[in-house]
C-alpha cells in the first residue's frame, strides 16, 4: 500500500501509527468483542476509553483542574454559537479579527447579541495582525474573542503575544491546538474542532474555566448550555464516540513522541525549511504574510506565474504530494503540516517545489 503526502487542511493527516492501531482494534477492542463504534456510550469499555482520553489531554497540555474538558459535537462553526449564547449574559464582547474564521466567528455573533470588532487587518488582506494602539478593547465586555492560528490565510499570534486583556479571552484553537505548549491559564475557553490536530471530524474540543459556567440563559437549548454538558460529563446526548477513541490514541502518540515541547520542535523545523524553501525561490514562490507572525500549521503561498499553478498541482499530486491548492477565497497554493505531517514530508515537498522552480523558473 503506498500513502500519499497529505497537506489538506481538514479534514487533514492523522498519524499512521494511529490508524493502523485503530486498524487492528476495529473489530474487536481489548477482548470486548465489539468495535468502539458499536459500544454503549454508558458502558464500562466506553467510559475508561473517555476517562483516559481526558486525562492524557490534561497531561498534554497541563489543563489546570479548575478547567472543564467538554467533548462535543457541531464544529468550530457551532462555537461561533455556542459562545455568545452562554458567555454575553445581556452585555457585550470583542471580537479581534485576523482571517477568514474570525471574521466568520464575528458575524455569527452579531446574531445572537451584542458584539463589537476591537481591531481588524482585513484592511491588509489579513497578512499580519494587529499592533496594540490598533486595538480597542472594552473593559467591561464578558470576553475577547480571537482566533490564534488562520487556517485559510496562515496568520498566527505567536505564544509570547498572548497578553491579559482584563476579561475573559476566548480562543479559536482548531488549525494549531497540540502543536506547542500554550498556557491555558490565560485563557478563559479554548476551543477546537478536531480535524486537523486531534482526530477524525465530528468531535469538538471546549476547554473551559468553571467560572464561566451558569452563565447562560434558560432560553437556549439544553444542549448548548456549557453547564450542563459539564454537569453531564459531555453525554447529555451521545457523544461522538469513535472520535474520541481517535482523538484519545492521538494524544498517547503525541506523549510518544516528547509531547508538546517535542512536536513543537519538529513543527519549528517542518515551518522553517517549508518558508525557506518560499523566500529563497528569487521570487518564483511568495508567502503574503509577515514573517513576526507566520503560522506553523498553514503554509499559504503562490508561484510568480499562475498560468502554472495548474501544473505545479498537477506535478505534485503525481509526485505522491496531494491538497495543495489554496483555499478558493484566496487562491493560490498552501501546505497545511499538521503534527502528522512528517518532517520527511516537508522535505519531499520542498525538494519538489525546488525542482519545480528550477524547470520552470
Amino acid at each position: 500500500m503506498s500513502r500519499v503526502w497529505n497537506f489538506s487542511a481538514g479534514p487533514a493527516a492523522l498519524p499512521e501509527e494511529v490508524l493502523r492501531q485503530a486498524q487492528e482494534e476495529l473489530l474487536d477492542w481489548h477482548g470486548a468483542g465489539c468495535s468502539v463504534m458499536e459500544m454503549s456510550h454508558r458502558g464500562k469499555e466506553f467510559m475508561s476509553i473517555l476517562a483516559q482520553a481526558e486525562a492524557d489531554l490534561r497531561e498534554l497540555m497541563g489543563i489546570p483542574e479548575q478547567y472543564k474538558v467538554l467533548f462535543l459535537q457541531g464544529g468550530a462553526t457551532q462555537q461561533f454559537a455556542q459562545i455568545p449564547m452562554n458567555l454575553l449574559a445581556g452585555r457585550s464582547a470583542d471580537y479581534i479579527v485576523t482571517g477568514s474564521w474570525s471574521k466568520k466567528a464575528f458575524k455569527e455573533a452579531q446574531r445572537i447579541g451584542n458584539v463589537r470588532c476591537a481591531a481588524t487587518t482585513e484592511g491588509s488582506s489579513f497578512t499580519g495582525l494587529p499592533s496594540a494602539d490598533e486595538i480597542r478593547l472594552d473593559p467591561f465586555a464578558a470576553y475577547l474573542h480571537v482566533c490564534t492560528n488562520e487556517t485559510i490565510h496562515g496568520v498566527e499570534i505567536p505564544a509570547e503575544r498572548i497578553a491579559d486583556a482584563g476579561v475573559p479571552l476566548v480562543a479559536d484553537m482548531s488549525s494549531h491546538i497540540l502543536s506547542r505548549p500554550v498556557p491555558v491559564e490565560k485563557f478563559g475557553l479554548i476551543y477546537a474542532g478536531a480535524q486537523k490536530n486531534i482526530g477524525p471530524s465530528g468531535l469538538t474540543l471546549v476547554i473551559i474555566h468553571r467560572d464561566l459556567l451558569g452563565m447562560a440563559p434558560l432560553n437556549i437549548p439544553t444542549v448548548m448550555d456549557y453547564a450542563v454538558m459539564a454537569e453531564n460529563g459531555s453525554m447529555l446526548n451521545t457523544p461522538p464516540t469513535y472520535g474520541i477513541y481517535v482523538a484519545g490514541l492521538v494524544f498517547q502518540w503525541l506523549k510518544r513522541q516528547g509531547g508538546l515541547e517535542g512536536i513543537a520542535a519538529v513543527n519549528a523545523e517542518k515551518a522553517r525549511i517549508l518558508y525557506e524553501c518560499i523566500d529563497n525561490s528569487a521570487g518564483f514562490y511568495a508567502n503574503p504574510v509577515d514573517p513576526e507572525c507566520r503560522s506553523r500549521m498553514n503554509v499559504p503561498f503562490s508561484l510568480v506565474n499562475p498560468g502554472l499553478d495548474a501544473a505545479f498541482l498537477a506535478e505534485s499530486k503525481a509526485a505522491g504530494l496531494v491538497s495543495l491548492k489554496g483555499h478558493k477565497s484566496v487562491g493560490g497554493m498552501r501546505a497545511s503540516i499538521y503534527n502528522a505531517v512528517s518532517l520527511e514530508g516537508v522535505q519531499v515537498l520542498v525538494d519538489f517545489m525546488n525542482d519545480f522552480a528550477r524547470r520552470n523558473g
